[in-house]
């Protein structure tokens, strides 16, 4: 019904249909109309309603087409499939059940909306649709599993370069991989390893990127601390070139971190990062932490340099805020 619904208000574009034809043609009751309409705007799709004159779609969202990112894929040598879904609840669920089922490198997995998105410590992720980019990949690198993390910190580099090649906007890594512009987060990265025996199985590298989310797509306590690409630049991008832009520059450092290891990718991630030489507090699991990140490790760890000159690596943390108060 839907289908027939969105053909008979394409024929009348930017007319108003009354629900009492809608009915009439589609053979259905006013209230069954009533409830596509909330479930095509669910899906992204705007109506103005008029108790005169019926209703109007006044826009439809820009949906990703598989044929055009195929198309515009066909020089990258990682993906080797791309698997498109309308609305699912996690594409990490999704890309996590294909590599077990035995899908290779490359598999990407792509929603148009994520219901139940996820980010690091078990974080919800907002996710409307058609507006962002939702994406999985499955990666089955050749490497020990203590390296792992050295993963989030490419990913996090790969997207920062593409983002500003393709966009005005001074964004910046906080550690160990969210994007930040002016302090407020437009992306997050979310890597889960599967290993057996100490032997790394394979990775699932999420990609959650705010991309035409507006002001409203937000919950009201989100906005003090993220903002869409949109939002911050003023301009609507595509988002099929986003994609293929973040893959095109994550092909081509894979590819350098497979030859020469983790040495380059650091150089690059320390040069974009906002959060060394700052002093900060970090939440450990092992508890508080101050001081002050000055580089990273060999292996990824952040290298914080504590009050008493004494450095100490961190894999896993929550940063907090800069501060300069050495008593905080």
């Amino acid at each position: 019904m839907s289908e027939q619904l969105l053909r008979l208000f394409e024929n009348h574009e930017g007319e108003y249909v009354s629900g009492e034809a809608i009915s009439k043609q589609l053979n259905v009751s006013r209230t069954a109309v009533w409830k596509q309409i909330r479930k095509l705007e669910a899906q992204g799709y705007e109506f103005e309603a008029s108790r005169r004159l019926g209703y109007r779609l006044i826009h439809k969202p820009d949906k990703l087409s598989l044929t055009e990112l195929l198309g515009s894929l066909t020089s990258n040598r990682l993906v080797t499939s791309i698997k498109l879904f309308d609305a699912v609840d996690s594409t990490q669920n999704i890309a996590h059940q294909l590599a077990e089922d035995g899908a290779p490198e490359g598999t990407l997995v792509i929603a148009e909306q994520q219901l139940h998105g996820r980010g690091r410590m078990g974080r919800s992720w907002v996710s409307p649709p058609s507006k962002g980019i939702w994406m999985s990949l499955v990666l089955r690198p050749n490497i020990p599993l203590p390296f792992t993390p050295q993963l989030t910190l490419l990913t996090a580099v790969a997207l920062c370069r593409s983002l500003r090649k393709m966009t005005s906007a001074d964004i910046g890594i906080k550690w160990p991989n969210d994007l930040l512009i002016d302090g407020k987060k437009i992306s997050g990265i979310l890597l889960e390893s599967t290993a057996e025996e100490e032997r790394l199985r394979y990775v699932v590298a999420g990609i959650g990127i705010s991309v035409n989310l507006e002001q409203q797509d937000y919950p009201p306590e989100m906005l003090e601390k993220a903002i869409s690409l949109k939002m911050a630049t003023g301009q609507t991008l595509d988002r099929t070139a986003v994609i293929v832009s973040f893959l095109t520059e994550f092909e081509n450092l894979y590819g350098l971190y497979q030859q020469e290891g983790f040495t380059p990718i650091r150089t690059l991630w320390e040069a974009l990062s906002v959060s060394l030489h700052r002093r900060t507090s970090l939440i450990t699991p092992q508890g508080p932490m101050v001081g002050t990140p000055i580089g990273l490790g060999e292996h990824g760890a952040l290298m914080l340099q504590q009050d008493n000159g004494s450095i100490v690596p961190i894999f896993s943390a929550e940063m907090g805020l800069p501060t300069d108060d050495p008593s905080t």
